[in-house]
């Protein structure tokens, strides 16, 4: 939990979510149903964050390289270079990204002593697991980011996009 501003406290969840497209017909539709059950159980506001990051695959690239020179098989060291060059193609493209999902979730106490701050821990950590049991029928993974330096590290990055994509992208170069 944290104070931001306004007597203002919020808590974020980090979300891994389930891959929707690899599951059947019928399981598919359970998980929308457990989605409807979710925005209606949650009678609060929330705020859905995604972050989307290009995945630098060079590492990866090298391992493969490596591992070719060990191949005797020139069909297995074709199958190893054709994929280079497709996750080669795909970094290029910029298509290469991995994504983090979070929820911010919040309370506000219009006056200082109107709550204190344990009430106000209280409510949020109901929130929290509220939202976890939701989501967790959906079969998503939800949990607390706890490190102050986690928060605000996620908070700068949404709040100073353009900050932030510049020095990471400084850093790649």
């Amino acid at each position: 939990m944290i104070e931001i501003e306004n007597h203002t406290y919020v808590k974020i969840l980090e979300v891994t979510p389930i891959n929707y497209n690899l599951k059947s017909d019928l399981e598919k539709e359970a998980i929308l149903n457990s989605y409807k059950i979710f925005f209606k159980t949650c009678q609060f506001d929330i705020q859905i964050l995604i972050q989307s990051n290009k995945e630098d695959l060079s590492h990866h690239i090298s391992k493969i390289k490596k591992c070719i020179l060990k191949k005797e098989n020139k069909y297995l060291k074709s199958l190893s270079e054709n994929y280079i060059q497709y996750i080669s193609n795909l970094n290029n493209n910029k298509k290469s990204s991995s994504k983090k999902f979070y929820i911010i979730i919040k309370n506000q106490s219009f006056n200082k002593k109107e709550k204190n701050q344990e009430i106000i821990k209280q409510e949020l950590n109901e929130k929290y697991l509220k939202i976890k049991e939701c989501l967790s029928r959906c079969g998503n993974k939800v949990s607390a980011v706890e490190k102050r330096e986690e928060v605000l590290k996620i908070l700068y990055s949404f709040l100073n996009t353009k900050k932030y994509f510049n020095k990471n992208y400084k850093k790649e170069e």
